[in-house]
């Protein structure tokens, strides 16, 4: 999975950090630049009707930076093609768009919060029906319609229980009944998952967050090596238009090249403030992958980078809501806020921020409780994470007991 010196004919491949460097990134022919200009033309000239001087014409077809992007996250996730967007969600929408009226689609439970909503909200109203499963290996063949599933829609890990798939034997099972199936790696990154790798037919990526790395960019990619798909999203990515800037591809890219160090880093951090909350008086449960408590460890040692946890995690925090809100406020580095992969580590609370939008019963379902907290580990000292986690700990519980036996 994580790719070896040699391909299938002998012929020696860049490892992972080389190509996140150099894929999609050839020096300028003219001035010799190192690192690609920013085409900001919206249009290119044409030397006779139909004839444009270059490869392009109009920049919502088709742009240098997107290009140059998407070559580069085709390399890392093992595809022949990848298409940029302009979010994460957009990704969905355009993939989602695909089908037919009267399509059926089974997902994963546990998804983020605006994949569940263009699901129940949007992509019902045009005809296409999702149906969550909170066990996708166990329940997909049963919840299968003949002729009407399309697709399956997986994430993992999930967002925000950090449950894992078995990419493999759910492709493996969809495949017998040609149905396609996709990954949201958004949480793992290139770095340290390839779904293509295990049968998924697409990924897809926030490249917002991972990708990016920086949160200063809004984007979304989706890779994929089959032709009729190539065929199928180009044209909705034209003719729906949700393309990313040429500035914002860009800065994608910048960012990318530096993913591996970035992922590596965030992952020694998680799992450092993984064993410490696991350790705590003060939580309930924690959801990690790269603990060996995990119930589903064996699938990350074998479907992630040297058994990698990555950066995010998600904890149950004794003293329940109160807590949960607590603790975010409470932190020194760590920053309340939405979103995640950055360098700086972020918290949340998922039943009152990202998946507030979720009917409480659908919520707790899937696992996402009112004093669950996810964490994102960024790069900073993983001791000094550590440490604040720590006196958050100690700040939240006592303080929402507090509340309580003053309101009693």
């Amino acid at each position: 999975m994580t790719g070896s010196m040699e391909n299938g004919n002998g012929v020696t491949q860049p490892r992972f950090g080389t190509l996140a460097v150099h894929a999609g990134a050839p020096h300028d022919p003219v001035t010799g630049a190192v690192i690609a200009p920013i085409s900001l033309s919206t249009t290119y000239e044409q030397t006779s009707v139909g004839n444009p001087v270059g490869l392009y014409e109009y920049t919502r077809s088709s742009n240098p930076n997107r290009d140059n992007f998407e070559q580069a996250v085709a390399a890392l996730e093992h595809a022949k093609y990848a298409l940029a967007f302009s979010s994460g969600s957009a990704t969905t929408a355009t993939i989602l768009q695909s089908l037919a009226a009267g399509s059926h689609v089974v997902s994963v439970s546990d998804v983020y919060g605006g994949t569940h909503r263009y699901f129940t909200k949007v992509a019902a109203a045009h005809g296409v029906h999702v149906t969550f499963s909170p066990c996708i290996e166990l329940h997909v063949e049963d919840l299968i319609r003949p002729n009407d599933t399309k697709l399956i829609w997986i994430e993992t890990p999930s967002n925000p229980t950090l449950g894992l798939v078995d990419i493999k034997a759910v492709a493996e099972m969809a495949h017998r009944h040609g149905i396609l199936v996709v990954v949201d790696n958004t949480f793992m990154s290139p770095y340290v998952q390839n779904p293509l790798d295990h049968g998924a037919d697409i990924v897809i990526h926030s490249v917002t967050k991972y990708i990016n790395g920086h949160s200063d960019v809004l984007m979304g990619v989706a890779a994929f090596s089959s032709e009729t798909l190539k065929e199928r999203l180009t044209f909705l990515q034209n003719a729906i238009g949700a393309v990313p800037s040429p500035f914002d591809c860009w800065l994608a890219h910048r960012g990318l090249k530096t993913l591996h160090l970035r992922a590596r880093e965030a992952t020694t951090n998680a799992t450092i403030v993984a064993q410490a909350l696991e350790a705590s008086p003060h939580v309930l449960s924690v959801n990690y992958p790269g603990l060996a408590s995990h119930p589903h460890r064996a699938i990350a040692i074998k479907q992630h980078r040297n058994g990698m946890g990555g950066g995010m995690l998600s904890f149950r925090i004794k003293g329940g809501q109160r807590a949960a809100h607590l603790f975010c406020q409470n932190t020194k580095i760590f920053t309340l806020a939405e979103s995640l992969g950055g360098v700086e580590s972020l918290c949340e609370v998922p039943s009152s921020m990202t998946h507030a939008g979720i009917p409480k019963d659908q919520r707790e379902a899937a696992g996402v409780f009112d004093d669950l907290v996810r964490v994102s580990c960024g790069v900073e000292d993983g001791e000094d994470l550590k440490l604040d986690v720590l006196q958050a700990l100690e700040g939240a519980v006592a303080g929402a007991e507090k509340m309580v036996n003053g309101s009693s």
